[in-house]
């Protein structure tokens, strides 16, 4: 076995995984309230960007090899409706058109969780998320979104029926062309806090384990997924990742669709505060890459796209 692991240059002949550029994700934040760049308190290196200077961020990103962008969008007005998730003037279409005409993949985050004043993903009937009234708004967010250039519509509010709702309104506005890529499987999970404190999103009562998954349940994953695909969902992803890599790889054995990985804000914190420290050698970011990649990942969205694809480039 050794003699395939004499050399760097067979080792790495040999490999069953790697690492691509164009497999990664990275997700930008978009903030109207704030007017320079501000350092997220809970993720240290990543940045919320006004958008006057979201376009000098994109430049930066190209010349790292970073081509593909999820956009979130954190709004200056919030109300209970989430009226700005579907302004064709605001911020998540704005930085849509700014960076897809620069050239980058953009990947619409779909959800309402950063407009509502609640901070739910939906419209409220009383104290909880009424799936269906919620639907028709998630399709004007979609048409919003593909009228400013999106490339890729991604649903990540998990309301029942949401992909058939937006492949509906899409093709209803012309846009059949544009494919979904389904948060199929969001578990309720805790490391999402670094994240809420970026999107301004942290719900002001409740949770939301009525809509996202217990991370107790697997097959329950399958299910959801399977109701996407029947729905036209054309890419199928589980999030969080590196809690959940049994459920990615029982996705890869399970459907043929392209599948994608969130690595989230908690397990990018996690590792980025462990390799700062020292607890951690620098390799371990690029391991954990792998790790998901090799439970069956086509596709990873990550906010270390931007280390790894420069290290790339640089090797």
């Amino acid at each position: 076995m050794r003699r395939l692991r004499s050399s760097q240059a067979i080792r790495d002949m040999v490999s069953e995984n790697s690492i691509n550029p164009s497999k990664l994700v990275m997700p930008i934040f978009v903030d109207e309230t704030i007017k320079s760049p501000v350092e997220i308190r809970s993720m240290p290196g990543i940045f919320s960007y006004d958008p006057a200077s979201l376009e000098d961020y994109g430049k930066t990103l190209l010349k790292k090899g970073v081509r593909n962008v999820l956009v979130f969008g954190v709004p200056h007005r919030k109300d209970p409706q989430g009226t700005e998730s579907y302004n064709n003037d605001g911020v998540s279409q704005s930085a849509i058109r700014t960076l897809s005409s620069m050239g980058f993949l953009v990947i619409a985050d779909l959800c309402m969780c950063e407009y509502t004043d609640h901070g739910h993903c939906g419209i409220l009937k009383g104290s909880t998320v009424d799936n269906d009234s919620t639907l028709e708004i998630y399709g004007k967010i979609a048409v919003s979104q593909a009228k400013a250039g999106a490339a890729i519509i991604a649903p990540s509010g998990m309301m029942d029926g949401q992909v058939k709702a937006i492949r509906n309104a899409l093709d209803h506005a012309g846009f059949t062309e544009i494919p979904i890529m389904a948060y199929s499987a969001k578990y309720s999970s805790q490391l999402y806090g670094p994240f809420r404190d970026a999107a301004k999103s942290t719900p002001s009562f409740g949770d939301r384990k009525t809509y996202q998954m217990n991370p107790a349940n697997a097959r329950e994953a399958m299910r959801e997924i399977q109701l996407d695909v029947d729905e036209g969902a054309d890419m199928i992803m589980v999030k969080p990742a590196l809690f959940y890599l049994d459920v990615v790889k029982e996705a890869r054995r399970t459907f043929s669709l392209p599948l994608v990985a969130y690595g989230v804000s908690g397990e990018y914190s996690m590792i980025k505060n462990a390799v700062d420290t020292g607890l951690l050698g620098e390799a371990a970011i690029t391991e954990y890459a792998v790790s998901i990649f090799r439970a069956g990942a086509d596709i990873l969205i990550t906010y270390f796209a931007e280390y790894l694809a420069e290290r790339i480039l640089k090797n």
